[in-house]
């Protein structure tokens, strides 16, 4: 794939992986299995939005050997998103910027390739809002309605930094009237859907303090911690760190895992944690359990590590669980706090 710019390369492992060419591991070890927000998971390893955006092979992700799999962004009209190109590999840093701004074929399209696949797996989907929209919030409210049924849970993407202005959802008093908005659609349509929020990681204490006041006021059933972040570590070592757009990888683990442990410190068993950003071992995915996910989400580290990776996670995390005198991955949650 190194001859191809990173989009094509994309794009031809997702055809790879559609055609069912991808290893098909089977790992069932009942120590994984955790249940969250409703939901039973074989394991904890979940595909991050953004590597299916088009619900094109969740399936053959499954295959893999993820526990679930985040399909989308999804917006109610199709866009081409921005300008390319619009990924960079920052290979010395294991790291991409992307700045694809929701790039999908819209919800009638997405919504028939949801309907057509078998019901087996955990499979959710990530909603977005169109760029030109008049109403943002109801783009959301319209990605519940049209999906309801189709999905194992619905995710609130109001964090990429790729579409202007969207991160000003997370404003207190306009996450409330988006996020009540959205529950009351699941409440008149899919009324057992779990709903998450996708936070960004650039976040004021203040904007801590309400998204967490929010969380907890309107009962969601999650946060996932954390989209890719507008900052530039200095530790980079990469070309190319001067592109705008959003910076996922291994740069992202310490920022995405301490913003997920002050969430956790603020809400403990009141709202369940999806930790996502930077992890690319069963080390790193450990870690994001101690610090209080339930559950854990990559993507950026199947570009460096391979459509394997999901398996070496699994094949070692329990080893992780016996070292420290864990039965279970739900007993391991949060347990780096004490």
């Amino acid at each position: 794939m190194a001859a191809f710019d990173a989009e094509t390369a994309h794009h031809l492992t997702l055809r790879l992986l559609k055609r069912g060419n991808g290893p098909k591991p089977r790992i069932k070890n009942p120590r994984l299995a955790t249940d969250v927000a409703g939901l039973h998971f074989s394991n904890p390893l979940g595909l991050a939005a953004g590597f299916d955006k088009n619900a094109e092979a969740p399936d053959a992700m499954l295959d893999l050997g993820f526990g679930f799999v985040e399909v989308g962004a999804v917006t109610p009209r199709p866009q081409s998103g921005n300008e390319k190109p619009r990924v960079f590999r920052l290979r010395a840093d294991a790291a991409v910027i992307n700045r694809y701004g929701f790039n999908n074929d819209g919800l009638d399209v997405i919504a028939g390739r949801l309907r057509a696949r078998p019901k087996t797996g955990v499979v959710g989907v990530n909603l977005g809002a169109n760029k030109d929209s008049d109403d943002r919030t109801q783009d959301y409210v319209t990605g519940v309605t049209a999906l309801a049924g189709l999905v194992d849970f619905f995710t609130v993407n109001i964090s990429s930094p790729n579409t202007p202005g969207l991160r000003a959802l997370q404003d207190k008093a306009a996450l409330t009237d988006l996020m009540e908005r959205v529950l009351t659609a699941r409440g008149d349509k899919a009324p057992e859907t779990p709903v998450f929020l996708k936070i960004a990681p650039d976040l004021t204490d203040e904007d801590k303090a309400d998204i967490a006041d929010v969380a907890k006021a309107l009962a969601l059933d999650g946060l996932i911690i954390s989209n890719t972040t507008i900052k530039r570590p200095a530790t980079l070592r990469s070309g190319g760190t001067d592109e705008p757009g959003g910076l996922s990888g291994k740069p992202l683990f310490a920022r995405s895992t301490a913003l997920l442990r002050e969430f956790y410190a603020a809400l403990r068993d009141d709202v369940p944690l999806v930790g996502v950003g930077g992890v690319s071992s069963a080390r790193d995915a450990y870690e994001k359990i101690l610090a209080g996910a339930a559950l854990v989400q990559l993507y950026t580290a199947l570009i460096y590590e391979g459509p394997s990776l999901p398996f070496r996670i699994l094949q070692d995390l329990p080893g992780f669980l016996d070292a420290d005198g864990f039965e279970t991955i739900a007993e391991a949650v949060g347990a780096g706090h004490a």
